[in-house]
C-alpha cells in the first residue's frame, strides 16, 4: 500500500482497538496523518497481551468472532487463518482455530454456559430447585411482563425469578459491586441481546442435527469455535501498530493527554505529558478521536465546560479489574474460562490460558491460569499488595477444590483501572454529556471508555470505522457512530 501525502492531522487518544483501527482506516482511506497518544507502555488497551516470563495473559479473554464481515475481513488482513498449509509451529503471526468451552462453577459443580436444560443441569440443581425454576419460567411466559426499570427486571422478564436468583443475581452483583436493581436495564439490552432459554435449547438441537450453517446468525454466547492469535489478542494490535508506523502514522507510548484547547466548536490544540521525561508537548489538531474515559476527557477541557456537564461526567463510574496469574504443574480442565458463581469466594472468573492457545504458556508441561477479580479503585481488593492478592487467589482456588497449594510454581498480578464503564451512578444523565461533546465539530468519541458504553472489541472497531467515514465524507451528524451496538440481536450475557 502506497503512503499518501498528509496535509491534515488527526489526534487519536488511546492505542486500544478503537484508536488503532481509526489510525489504520485514516491511513488507508484519507490523506490525514494520525498521531496516537497512549498512557500505557504497550498498545492494545484492554485487548493487550501481558507477557510474564513468556507466560502470556489475556486480560478478560478476547475471542475473535464477529457478526460483522467487515471486522472479520479486517482482522485477517493482519493475521492469516490456520489451515492445512499453515503450521502454527512455524509461523508466528497466525490465527488459531479454537474450540470454545466455558462453564459455570456453582454448588461445587460444573454447569453448561449458557445454561441449558440438560439432564446434567437438572441433576446438579436438584429436584426442588429445578421445579421452582421451571414454574418461575412458565410464569413469565403467561403473565404480563414487568416494566423494566432496572437490570433485575430485565433478567426476570427473560429468565424468571428463580433462574435469575440462581445464575444471574449474585454473579452480576459480584461483577459490578452493586445490587441488580440499581443497575440500568440498558446494560442488559447490550449484553444479553437475543439470548434466551428457548434459543439455547434450539441451538443445542441444531448442533446435534448439524443445522447451524450460518454462524453469523448465531448469538455470540452460543458459538462453539472462534479465531485466536497465536500469542494472544495483543499480537493483533501490535501487528496493526507496526503497519500504522510503516504507513506514516505516529504512536507515542507513555504519553498522557492533559489539556484540550477549545476554539469555538472545535478542538484545535492538545497538550500531552511525556510521562517518562515529565515534559509537556503541544500539538495542533484538525480532528480528535478519543477513546479515553469520558470523565477524563471532560476534565481535560479545563475551561468553558458547563458546570452540569462537568458534574455529571465526574459522577460516571467504572469497575476496575485484577488478574492474578498462577503457574501450576497440575490442573486438568478443558475450559477456556469458568464463571465462578460460588458465594463463598471473591473470584469472579478463571481463565485457562493454555486452552486459549498452547503458545500462551512457556512450558507446555505447566498450566497458566488467571483468576479475575472485579473491584473499585482503592477498595479493599484493589489496595491489597501483590503477595496478599496471590495468597487470596491460592486460598480460594484450593477452597473450591481445583488444586492443592503445593502445585503452585509462580505468580504475578495485573491491575487495570476503568475496565468496565458502569451503568449506574450518573449514567442516567449521560446523554447530557454526550450531547455537549458532540457539539465539537472535529471531536469523535469512539470505543468502550470513549463512549462510556460496554462495547466489545469488534464494536469498538466499528465505532472507529464509522468515525473515519464521517471524517472522509464530511458528515457532521455523529448519530451513526452512536448507533453501533444498539441493534437488539448481539452479544453475550456475562462480563
Amino acid at each position: 500500500m502506497q503512503k499518501k501525502e498528509s496535509n491534515k492531522v488527526a489526534i487519536i487518544i488511546g492505542a486500544g482497538p478503537a484508536g488503532l483501527t481509526a489510525a489504520y482506516e485514516l491511513l488507508k482511506n484519507t490523506d490525514i496523518k494520525p498521531i496516537i497518544f497512549e498512557t500505557d507502555f504497550q498498545v492494545g488497551g484492554l485487548s493487550k497481551t501481558v507477557n510474564y516470563k513468556n507466560n502470556r495473559i489475556d486480560i478478560g479473554g478476547h475471542r475473535f468472532f464477529s457478526k460483522s464481515e467487515r471486522v472479520n475481513s479486517w482482522w485477517k488482513e493482519f493475521l492469516p487463518e490456520q489451515n492445512s498449509n499453515l503450521n502454527p509451529d512455524k509461523i508466528d503471526k497466525i490465527f488459531l482455530k479454537r474450540s470454545r468451552l466455558s462453564r459455570i462453577f456453582f454448588l461445587r459443580k460444573f454447569f453448561d454456559y449458557p445454561v441449558s436444560l440438560s439432564f446434567k443441569t437438572l441433576f446438579n440443581l436438584g429436584l426442588w430447585r429445578t421445579i421452582k425454576i421451571t414454574l418461575s419460567y412458565l410464569k413469565i411466559k403467561v403473565l404480563p411482563k414487568r416494566q423494566e426499570k432496572n437490570l433485575q427486571d430485565f433478567f426476570i422478564n427473560r429468565f424468571g425469578q428463580e433462574l435469575f436468583n440462581t445464575f444471574f443475581k449474585y454473579y452480576t452483583e459480584k461483577v459490578w459491586g452493586i445490587d441488580c436493581d440499581k443497575i440500568d436495564a440498558s446494560w442488559g439490552a447490550q449484553r444479553v441481546k437475543g439470548v434466551s432459554i428457548s434459543k439455547a435449547i434450539s441451538h443445542a438441537f441444531k448442533n446435534i442435527l448439524k443445522l447451524n450453517k450460518n454462524k453469523n446468525k448465531i448469538e455470540t454466547s452460543l458459538i462453539d469455535s472462534f479465531l485466536y492469535p497465536k500469542y494472544g489478542p495483543g499480537q493483533m494490535w501490535e501487528s496493526v501498530a507496526e503497519q500504522i508506523i510503516k504507513l506514516g502514522g505516529q504512536i507515542y507510548l507513555n504519553h498522557e493527554v492533559i489539556n484540550l484547547d477549545i476554539s469555538k466548536n472545535n478542538i484545535n490544540k492538545i497538550y500531552v505529558r511525556d510521562i517518562k521525561n515529565n515534559k509537556i508537548l503541544e500539538f495542533n489538531s484538525d480532528y480528535v478521536l478519543s477513546s479515553m474515559p469520558v470523565k477524563d476527557l471532560v476534565a481535560c477541557l479545563k475551561t468553558g465546560v458547563p458546570e452540569y456537564v462537568f458534574d455529571i461526567s465526574q459522577g460516571l463510574l467504572y469497575r476496575d479489574f485484577i488478574t492474578v496469574g498462577l503457574l501450576l504443574n497440575n490442573l486438568k480442565i478443558k475450559d477456556n474460562w469458568i464463571y465462578i458463581q460460588e458465594r463463598d469466594v471473591l473470584v469472579g472468573r478463571i481463565q485457562i490460558f493454555n486452552n486459549w492457545s498452547p503458545y500462551m504458556v512457556a512450558n507446555l508441561n505447566n498450566i497458566w491460569i488467571g483468576l479475575e477479580y472485579f473491584c473499585n479503585e482503592n477498595d479493599y481488593l484493589w489496595n491489597l499488595n501483590e503477595r496478599e492478592l496471590v495468597n487470596l487467589a491460592i486460598k480460594e482456588l484450593c477452597k473450591m477444590g481445583f488444586i492443592e497449594e503445593k502445585y503452585i510454581l509462580d505468580s504475578t498480578v495485573i491491575k487495570v483501572k476503568k475496565a468496565y464503564p458502569a451503568y449506574f451512578g450518573e449514567y442516567k444523565n449521560f446523554d447530557l454529556v454526550k450531547n455537549y461533546l458532540n457539539k465539537f465539530e472535529n471531536l469523535y468519541l469512539i470505543g468502550r471508555n470513549g463512549m462510556h458504553r460496554y462495547n466489545n472489541m469488534d464494536h469498538s472497531m466499528l465505532t472507529a470505522m464509522q468515525a473515519v467515514e464521517n471524517i472522509k465524507n464530511n458528515i457532521q451528524d455523529k448519530s451513526n457512530i452512536w448507533h453501533v451496538n444498539t441493534e437488539q440481536e448481539y452479544h453475550e450475557n456475562r462480563a
